[in-house]
């Protein structure tokens, strides 16, 4: 896509969720559809007329089997987080009609047992799952996330581990 076309184009409306346990280690995902190793936090888009905090534990659901009497929420970003895709990925995923993501974050503490959280979806985003430290998350995230999650961990560093 020529570069004044994607300058053009909106943010993808989107929430994502950090997930503590109580040791204050994050809830991290290797995604099915990546060949290389790509963990990241459970994320994704806010259906119209939905309010984010809603998308977010839906999000989760769908992502982790977690349901809301399984979490406690904590705190939120006080701002939207944005993060362009990179030039290989632009024009190829969510119909081409996004330059990249605007995001709300929620942190949630996990209230459940390891053996209640289930990637097994209708449609798993994860293929395998693990609790990890912050700066084992930042060296895990794909490149053109990487300052998002260092805001959002930044944001939540009182309560990680």
């Amino acid at each position: 896509m020529p570069p004044e076309n994607q300058t053009r184009l909106p943010y993808r409306p989107c929430v994502g969720i950090m997930m503590i346990n109580a040791d204050g280690l994050i809830f991290s995902g290797q995604r099915v559809d990546s060949a290389a190793p790509a963990w990241q936090m459970p994320q994704g888009g806010i259906d119209d007329g939905e309010k984010p905090r809603t998308a977010a534990l839906r999000e989760l659901r769908e992502e982790t089997g977690v349901t809301e009497d399984l979490v406690g929420f904590l705190d939120k970003t006080q701002d939207w987080l944005t993060y362009d895709l990179p030039d290989d990925l632009l024009g190829r995923i969510w119909g081409g009609k996004f330059c990249g993501q605007k995001q709300r974050w929620f942190l949630y503490r996990y209230l459940g047992r390891d053996d209640q959280i289930n990637i097994a979806t209708e449609h798993p985003e994860f293929e395998k799952w693990r609790w990890i430290g912050a700066d084992e998350m930042l060296a895990a995230i794909v490149p053109f996330k990487h300052a998002v999650y260092d805001q959002v961990v930044k944001a939540f560093r009182a309560y990680l581990a």
